[in-house]
């Protein structure tokens, strides 16, 4: 195994934790979008910033890591991707921009237009973000970005039918990975009607991602037939059948309750779909170039190979231990969703929580 598919590997690890867990962020934002009216929906949208108070920043950490190690052990693909597909990279940009400061400033205004304006932006956003990125995935995979700078069109690279299907599976993707974790975060607070809620959205929603990646395969398979045989015929085929198993065995613990379970195989799921499209894909980085061919120089993949891993020293004992507070045990009182005083009658207007 060379130094560069090494690096990829390790890329591609990144670029899964960060499907799995600031996806899962974006997903927040969706269930938070739907959640109903405000007395009808206050529950919900306190647990779901009580669950993404803690982590929600510290899960853009993977998406850095992807970006960096891309522009330093694969530049002309960086450089390909970033001048080809600048338009949804900037809108999902803005749209991260945009979240985490209507996530920030929603909790401390004290003024109800404002409210109402920062949790439009932070419900918009999660829906946004997730989209953009899924849809530059999807004009990756269908050989929709040539090497070079800007040489892709600058429209149908990311609007065309695998990247809207693309698009559509990621914001399916984070709002049942937010459902799946929300069930026990409900359940660890003691609140039994709220795990009960995400239990059958979770439910719905996987049934649906379900459907909309068997939809993908069938738009990949008039769109991009060597990517698509690879994925059901090729050595990509153990992976995708892991990804289906797992999703399979994911409703039946969602039916059982089985809300600690449920998490590893929903992960399971979704980073086996993923590695499918890695591993499918390889050694072709963008049509007619590997991941040799791609590469930096054997003496930088060295050397960030050894800055990445003097790196990971520091930060995933970090990230275990904050992970590990976020998730002790807490209590859901009924003070925490009850209406402050000093609240305009009604309530605070949908996707609005009160400041703290």
């Amino acid at each position: 195994m060379t130094l560069a598919t090494v690096t990829l590997a390790v890329l591609w690890v990144g670029l899964t934790l960060y499907v799995l867990l600031g996806g899962a962020d974006f997903g927040g934002g969706v269930w938070d979008l739907i959640a109903g009216g405000p007395e009808r929906g206050r529950e919900t949208r306190r647990l779901v910033e009580h669950s993404l108070g803690p982590v929600w920043e510290a899960n853009h950490v993977w998406l850095i890591f992807v970006v960096v190690v891309l522009w330093t052990s694969f530049p002309p693909v960086f450089a390909s991707v970033a001048s080809t597909l600048y338009i949804p990279l900037t809108l999902a940009a803005l749209g991260i921009i945009g979240r985490g400061a209507a996530f920030a400033y929603r909790k401390v205004t004290t003024q109800l237009w404002q409210q109402r304006l920062f949790g439009a932006v932070f419900a918009f956003s999660s829906v946004m973000t997730p989209f953009f990125l899924g849809a530059a995935a999807g004009g990756i995979a269908s050989g929709r970005v040539p090497l070079g700078i800007a040489r892709g069109n600058l429209v149908t690279s990311w609007w065309n039918p695998t990247s809207v299907v693309a698009g559509l599976l990621a914001v399916g993707t984070a709002a049942y990975l937010a459902a799946v974790y929300l069930t026990r975060d409900a359940q660890r607070g003691h609140a039994e009607d709220l795990a009960e809620y995400f239990r059958r959205r979770a439910l719905i929603t996987g049934v649906v991602v379900g459907g909309l990646a068997v939809v993908g395969l069938l738009v990949l398979y008039l769109d991009e037939r060597s990517l698509f045989v690879e994925l059901t015929t090729g050595r990509a085929l153990p992976l995708l059948i892991v990804s289906v198993v797992s999703g399979v065995v994911s409703l039946v613990l969602l039916v059982r309750r089985a809300f600690l379970a449920v998490r590893v195989t929903a992960a399971l799921a979704v980073a086996g779909l993923l590695w499918g499209w890695g591993v499918g894909q390889y050694p072709m980085l963008l049509p007619g170039v590997t991941v040799q061919e791609a590469s930096a120089s054997r003496t930088v993949l060295a050397a960030s190979l050894g800055a990445l891993l003097g790196g990971a020293i520091l930060l995933v004992p970090s990230l275990w231990w904050l992970f590990h507070l976020s998730q002790q045990p807490t209590t859901v009182r009924q003070s925490d969703t009850a209406p402050r005083g000093g609240e305009p009658p009604g309530g605070e207007p949908p996707g609005v929580e009160p400041p703290d």
